[in-house]
């Protein structure tokens, strides 16, 4: 590996580092400034400047020479997780809307991996939606024809959701055509993690109550650690996500669960139509240099 940033190709953006990083952290808990300017062949100062910002976020700890991973019960501002890992989310999303029907029941639940499912879904007619992301329900009401109900309660400031024994009322009063829901995290035997109950509860009214579940996550949602258990991998009748799994948990999961892994079928759709690839591609880019404008205050 070089040191030299001239000897690669143009640094990554800030928040693509900023995914990246994380991830290492998770597999070494420390690292030092220079093994991550050598890895991502960029400056010490920029790197710097990244781990400054993650520390801010409650991401990381400075430590002499680098900094470690902090291991929290709390998750991380919605904002801040609304821009994390965004052009994933955002194929995830267009992959699920491509499942879900015109004129059809759906649960969405919190999170802003199904915020993304319901962004792609704006463009459907006549779908009645059931929701407790306010943030869902904001992207689907530009389209008249659809319908969309969302429960009473307490905002969970400052995150965009209702949460409560209300929602999953909500929930149970419905038997949806699809479930969509996200997670906290995915342990390494595929229990499903939360960092609080009420967001199990609220997935576990969900998952009753509706034909087709659809788990929704990217890739830095495995091996991330929260408290709460609520529920397994294999539960889901479909799981999109944007990596391969694991040999171990892909085991867990033959037979039982379908796995739709939307880099596979990015790579698919690029070898069948690489003009559309590409519109579609510089499209993503674009919503996310918006959101994280947004995100900043800009």
């Amino acid at each position: 590996m070089s040191a030299n940033p001239a000897a690669k190709s143009v640094a990554k953006p800030a928040s693509l580092r900023h995914n990246e990083i994380i991830a290492l952290f998770r597999q070494h808990g420390f690292m030092t400034m220079e093994a991550l300017a050598e890895h991502f062949a960029v400056t010490t100062q920029t790197i710097r400047r990244d781990i400054n910002a993650l520390c801010d976020a409650d991401i990381l700890r400075r430590r002499h020479g680098g900094a470690e991973l902090i291991l929290s019960a709390r998750n991380q501002p919605y904002d801040m997780r609304r821009i994390n890992n965004l052009e994933q989310k955002a194929e995830i999303g267009a992959v699920v809307a491509k499942l879900i029907p015109n004129s059809c029941s759906v649960l969405i639940g919190i999170g802003t991996t199904p915020e993304q499912v319901a962004l792609a879904l704006a463009k459907h007619d006549h779908l009645t939606v059931i929701t407790n992301n306010l943030r869902a329900a904001l992207a689907l009401s530009t389209n008249q024809n659809n319908q969309v109900i969302v429960p009473g309660g307490t905002l969970r400031f400052p995150n965009p959701e209702i949460l409560g024994s209300d929602a999953d009322k909500l929930f149970r009063n419905f038997r949806a055509d699809f479930g969509i829901y996200g997670v906290g995290g995915v342990d390494t035997d595929g229990t499903l993690l939360d960092f609080d109950r009420m967001e199990s509860s609220s997935r576990h009214a969900l998952r009753e109550s509706c034909r087709t579940q659809i788990l929704v996550t990217d890739n830095s949602k495995f091996g991330r650690q929260a408290p709460v258990r609520g529920g397994h991998l294999s539960d889901p009748d479909i799981l999109v996500t944007d990596s391969p799994l694991s040999p171990t948990l892909a085991a867990m999961l033959a037979g039982n669960t379908r796995v739709v892994i939307t880099s596979l079928e990015r790579d698919a759709d690029l070898a069948s139509d690489p003009a559309s690839a590409a519109t579609t591609s510089a499209d993503t880019a674009a919503t996310g240099s918006a959101m994280t404008a947004i995100a900043a205050g800009k």
